[in-house]
């Protein structure tokens, strides 16, 4: 049987869940890509020639009912790519953001991802070498010298608050299935041109980005667990 990997997040073809599915499809994996926006989502799959379902990872119902389905589709998930993200405050204050904005960061950037886990870990645990990709940034940590927490130009206070809390979920994760076959690290993919004119800020290209993303995806049993890469480098945030 084909692996399968669920891709949360995908609906705009400049993002970096297009560009990862389409990298996992060409190394051979089924690949399912989701969004809130049923329709956008399915004309993006075409193009690619991959699967897509509605899932709003805000939604307890909905990312449950997603993972009844391919339990009872697949009996298993190989690969969880927790790419769903939004709420970058550029310029933003952290004593003048507003608690709804605040809330609504969190339930997308951290909870999303932590119900995501929840609901599909016992498939990824069906896999031979089931793997969990949180996709974080360089500004949810301490020490990246150019988008880290003291030195980000936008400061970007909430969107870099729910980053550092979802690599603090990754490695509490790591630990709770260390027992397991399954692998969980967060990826960040670097300043990536998902929108037009990043380039001339110094964006590089997506498909860069998505490169990192599929390396964790696709890492060998002895790789470790519960870590924080750009590019397949180890970032000690």
């Amino acid at each position: 049987m084909d692996k399968i990997a669920i891709i949360t997040g995908v609906s705009r073809e400049m993002g970096l869940g297009f560009e990862t599915a389409r990298q996992l499809k060409e190394l051979g994996f089924n690949v399912i890509i989701t969004a809130r926006d049923v329709e956008k989502v399915s004309e993006l799959a075409k193009k690619i020639g991959v699967s897509a379902r509605q899932l709003d990872i805000t939604n307890d119902q909905s990312v449950n009912q997603l993972a009844k389905d391919i339990e009872t589709e697949f009996g298993k998930l190989d690969v969880l790519i927790n790419n769903a993200g939004a709420y970058f405050d550029q310029g933003g204050q952290a004593l003048n953001a507003e608690m709804q904005f605040i809330k609504n960061a969190l339930d997308t950037n951290l909870l999303g991802a932590w119900r995501m886990v929840k609901a599909f870990h016992t498939l990824l645990q069906k896999s031979e070498n089931g793997r969990i990709v949180n996709i974080s940034s360089g500004a949810g940590s301490f020490t990246d010298p150019i988008f880290g927490l003291e030195n980000h130009q936008g400061n970007v206070p909430v969107y870099a608050i729910t980053k550092l809390a979802l690599n603090g979920l990754t490695v509490k994760l790591a630990r709770e299935l260390k027992d397991t076959k399954v692998k969980v690290n967060s990826v960040c993919p670097g300043f990536v041109a998902t929108y037009p004119g990043t380039e001339q800020w110094g964006a590089r290209p997506v498909s860069e980005g998505a490169k990192g993303i599929v390396w964790a995806a696709t890492l060998p049993d002895n790789a470790p667990s519960g870590k924080f890469f750009r590019d397949g480098e180890l970032l000690n945030w």
